[in-house]
């Protein structure tokens, strides 16, 4: 511990003439192309038309060794920090980051309000204290808000995202933090394909209270019984096709229905006609007797009319006298 206190400090002093280089070197680029007000002209000489800043600044750190960027930071760092404002003990690359705050007099206080470093136990500049200050990404994500940055960063890329997502949901402990309601929209995102939906409403209606529960609405009870009827419509269809003998049955079971129709209408007339005899009406009750005859007519003239022109469709208004609308 004692040899690692004497390789911080030695390392402090070597941070603070780094700090004092890159400064300096600062202070020679805008010695070289001073700064200018957004917006004004680059100068440049008859002779040579096309010196800008940016090739003057190239050409100084050509000659140094290091790169233009490195040099426009050294630059603009410097110029965001005159030389009475600089703080002994803080970093260039804390320096620099700070130098984004707006007001110059904020950014002069800055440096005189550290943060709190919980690692360290005491309050003290690091690039991401300062990078917090103004709300940008830090190196080292630490409250939630942070992670959750992070992850979305790094979760961008679709592929990446998916692999995530799926391991995510694999831990209990992590999906039993999602509110009911973001639980219900992620399975709707999830099951916008028609094949994954169906192997989950499938799966789901395996559990005797979820499908007890999915019954209780109408709107799902409905469509459920909608889709047996269909299945079992498209199941005689596939079998209609497969044995066509099958469609000859259903013909004579169709043509027995019918004739025992018409025959069990004439017999029970013909049992109930007779006790009628002797017995009064009131003129609403001949009326919804006549009422019935009059669909019992409409209903007898469609099948005589089906049966001679093979037409069986049945129109909106006769199906609205027959409802007795």
């Amino acid at each position: 511990m004692q040899r690692y206190q004497q390789i911080v400090a030695t390392g402090v002093e070597l941070v603070e003439q780094v700090t004092g280089a890159q400064f300096a070197l600062g202070d020679l680029a805008l010695e070289i192309e001073p700064m200018r007000a957004w917006g004004s002209p680059e100068p440049c000489t008859v002779s040579e038309p096309e010196f800008t800043v940016k090739v003057s600044l190239q050409r100084f750190a050509d000659d140094i060794g290091v790169s233009e960027r490195t040099v426009t930071a050294w630059r603009w760092t410097a110029a965001k920090w005159p030389a009475a404002k600089r703080r002994k003990g803080i970093s260039f690359t804390v320096h620099r980051i700070l130098g984004s705050v707006v007001g110059e007099a904020e950014r002069w206080a800055s440096l005189d309000d550290p943060p709190f470093n919980e690692r360290s136990g005491r309050r003290q500049w690091t690039p991401d204290g300062a990078k917090r200050l103004l709300g940008h990404k830090v190196d080292i994500p630490v409250t939630v808000e942070e992670k959750i940055r992070a992850v979305t960063d790094l979760t961008r890329d679709d592929k990446v995202a998916a692999a995530v997502t799926a391991d995510l949901l694999l831990r209990p402990a992590a999906a039993a933090q999602v509110s009911q309601e973001d639980r219900v929209r992620v399975v709707a995102e999830l099951t916008r394909d028609d094949e994954v939906a169906k192997k989950v409403t499938t799966d789901l209606l395996r559990r005797p209270q979820v499908a007890r529960e999915a019954m209780r609405d109408d709107t799902a009870r409905l469509l459920v019984n909608r889709a047996q009827f269909d299945n079992s419509e498209r199941a005689r269809e596939t079998l209609r096709e497969r044995v066509p003998a099958v469609r000859k049955i259903e013909h004579t079971i169709e043509y027995l229905d019918l004739v025992g129709s018409c025959h069990s209408y004439v017999a029970s007339l013909g049992r109930l006609v007779p006790r009628l005899r002797g017995q009064e009406f009131t003129e609403d009750e001949r009326e919804t007797v006549r009422r019935g005859i009059a669909r019992v007519r409409a209903a007898a003239d469609w099948l005589e009319s089906a049966i001679d022109a093979g037409v069986f469709t049945l129109d909106e208004q006769l199906a609205q006298l027959l409802k007795g609308e």
